[in-house]
């Protein structure tokens, strides 16, 4: 069954409000920082762009950036730019164009931990390229620095190159979503409740004290505007087994915040639905107004925490998450 809620707060409000043990509320995110190592991570993009060769053939392209860290300006980390002609689309290809981009990170950027890779039908071959050069691949749609780039290069690199096919293009057959399971028994904690964050505190996210975590620049259009604006997310509460639900949670590979049918889900990994709790007709309705809301002020910033209690300073986990369109 689904989890509980310690109460049922509206998620506009602009914190969470905890009601355990009769005790009045407390800011709870007012924290000791302390800085925390990041680990590098990729994101890979190898796909076919709206350009014709003169052959007359569709030109592939690899794009391939680090995960930026809070504060990081994703123009100012690791980018790798390659083409790709149509009949040497394959994993050999890729893999050279891989090493390629490891040896152009040698200069200052470290070597990847792990490569994401958000498109389903490209997974197979990214593993394959990757496996000689002793890269692990995730499955995942946490690429939001790649995507935000891939945006960036359909707007204002694609259409000024020759072969650009300009017009309406052709839409993607659409899927049904995968149906929502509960979460595994591992990663499911005793209770949750809505919660807030500032916009701003999110400057210092970077060294609030997290077991795990997975943090990500603030879209710079949003940046230095919106001053009031505050992030919704979930606060999940699971006692002493607080530290082994988060990481189940982030081999899960959170991506957002949905609410559909009247329940409360967390998308994550390609496709995968999670539900996390069951929500009155009104609760439903305010939720996803506010996520709705968060898509045209904040770009879609979310978030989720894993913590012993609603009076527990330390996070067991801690991610920042994107409702964000694919292209």
């Amino acid at each position: 069954s689904e989890m509980c809620k310690t109460a049922s707060t509206d998620p506009q409000t602009p914190s969470a409000r905890s009601h355990c043990a009769g005790s009045p509320p407390t800011p709870w995110i007012t924290i000791t920082w302390r800085r925390q190592q990041r680990m590098s991570d990729w994101e890979v993009d190898f796909y076919s762009r709206p350009l014709l060769d003169p052959d007359g053939r569709k030109r592939w392209e690899l794009l391939v950036c680090d995960t930026p860290a809070v504060g990081t300006p994703p123009e100012k980390g690791f980018r790798f730019c390659k083409d790709c002609p149509a009949d040497q689309v394959n994993s050999l290809w890729l893999g050279a164009a891989l090493a390629q981009a490891l040896d152009a990170a040698a200069g200052g950027y470290g070597r990847p931990q792990r490569l994401r890779c958000w498109r389903q039908a490209m997974v197979s071959m990214v593993q394959r390229a990757s496996e000689p050069l002793g890269l692990a691949v995730v499955p995942s749609r946490r690429c939001y620095a790649l995507i935000d780039w891939l945006q960036e290069r359909q707007r204002t690199v694609y259409p000024q190159q020759d072969g650009y096919l300009a017009g309406p293009r052709a839409a993607p057959v659409p899927t049904a979503p995968a149906p929502a399971k509960p979460l595994p028994d591992a990663a499911r904690g005793d209770a949750w409740e809505w919660a807030s964050l500032p916009l701003t505190s999110l400057r210092e996210a970077g060294g609030w004290p997290a077991d795990f975590s997975g943090l990500i620049p603030v879209p710079a259009r949003i940046a230095s505007g919106a001053s009031g604006a505050t992030i919704p997310g979930v606060r999940l509460f699971a006692g002493d087994r607080a530290l082994a639900v988060a990481g189940w949670v982030a081999g899960l590979e959170p991506l957002k915040f949905t609410v559909s049918d009247n329940c409360l889900l967390l998308e994550a990994g390609l496709d995968q639905r999670w539900l996390l709790g069951r929500l009155d007709p009104g609760e439903a309705k305010a939720a996803a107004a506010t996520f709705a809301e968060s898509c045209q002020s904040t770009a879609g910033l979310q978030f989720l925490s894993v913590q012993n209690t609603s009076q527990t300073r330390h996070f067991a986990g801690f991610w920042l998450l994107r409702d964000q369109v694919l292209p």
